[in-house]
């Protein structure tokens, strides 16, 4: 097992948070990226968003993964499998148990921005998979994707970016992403990809406000991770969850709505921000994708589509790409 970290402390997330706070506070129009819900307590607040009744991404994924495993092994002829945002590879093991089944498992690459929970998938799927390799990898997949290590040769590599996380970049950084992901690719190598379908607006918004109001402190608990890390005063009673459909757009936004007049400090970065009644702090875009975006995306980032796998309703699809050649 082999493990490498490249966040070192306040050079690592604590800046990067940092960063973008300043940035994202600082515009007209404010904004956050989605990355900074997942601290340990939002993390868990997720896992409850996936068993509330209205949220079908994941179970909806997963009911396709097991599906389509073996079929998907069996296109790609995968032998060493990336997984960019692994979490617990709880979904994960599924295709793991396919490329076992098939006699070509040989390598895992976890890649997250948690190392506690790396070293422990790792050490977990160590003693689950007799003949596997794991190389962890602890970072930002926005910032650190070049630290992948390079294939074994003669192995067929498959990077995994499940979950419809890539919905929530913006189409031209979308397709930057995808041509970095592609440059981890060689011919006849594939990416597996995770995308939300469009679909009845209905069903995408209760998805994100379900009914019991899981998502409402999930979409708070940002501000408590500023509170934390950077002594921030944000009060979270004075902010009200706010998510709605764009149709133009075709993705769902998610916002923070300021339920009065008020200013907050943010004491590590010497900064004070004015929030007007009603002013909306952004912290989530999550779009949602039709085949032609997907074909038009992937040929942009010099990848073409090879199978797309979905479930009956057509809610969710899981898109196989490959690097032509």
């Amino acid at each position: 097992m082999v493990v490498e970290s490249f966040l070192d402390g306040t050079s690592g997330g604590e800046r990067a948070l940092a960063d973008d706070v300043l940035d994202g506070l600082t515009r007209p129009f404010k904004e956050l990226p989605p990355k900074h819900f997942y601290d340990a307590h939002g993390a868990v607040l997720f896992d409850r968003i996936c068993e509330q009744p209205e949220y079908y991404p994941t179970r909806t994924e997963r009911a396709i993964l097991q599906a389509d495993a073996d079929a998907i092994v069996a296109e790609t002829g995968a032998t060493e499998l990336v997984e960019l945002g692994s979490g617990t590879a709880a979904k994960t093991r599924v295709l793991l148990d396919a490329m076992e089944r098939a006699g070509t498992l040989r390598r895992y690459v976890p890649f997250d921005v948690t190392e506690s929970m790396v070293r422990d998938v790792a050490a977990a799927l160590l003693d689950e998979y007799a003949d596997l390799s794991v190389h962890g990898i602890v970072g930002d997949f926005e910032r650190h994707l070049d630290r992948v290590p390079a294939p074994t040769p003669g192995d067929r590599r498959v990077v995994a970016f499940l979950g419809g996380t890539i919905g929530n970049f913006t189409p031209g950084s979308r397709r930057r992403f995808l041509r970095r992901i592609a440059a981890m690719l060689a011919p006849g190598d594939h990416l597996l990809l995770g995308t939300d379908l469009v679909k009845d607006p209905a069903v995408i918004e209760a998805a994100y406000d379900d009914a019991a109001g899981v998502t409402a402190a999930f979409n708070r608990n940002v501000l408590r991770v500023l509170n934390r890390e950077l002594d921030a005063d944000f009060d979270l009673d004075a902010f009200e969850h706010v998510a709605f459909y764009d149709r133009e757009h075709e993705w769902i936004e998610m916002r923070l709505r300021s339920v009065r007049q008020q200013t907050v400090a943010v004491r590590a970065l010497g900064l004070e921000v004015e929030f007007a009644p009603r002013e909306e702090l952004r912290t989530e875009i999550s779009a949602k994708f039709t085949r032609e975006r997907l074909i038009a995306d992937l040929a942009a980032s010099g990848l073409e589509l090879a199978e797309q796998y979905t479930d009956p309703d057509g809610l969710f699809a899981l898109t196989l790409a490959r690097r032509p050649g």
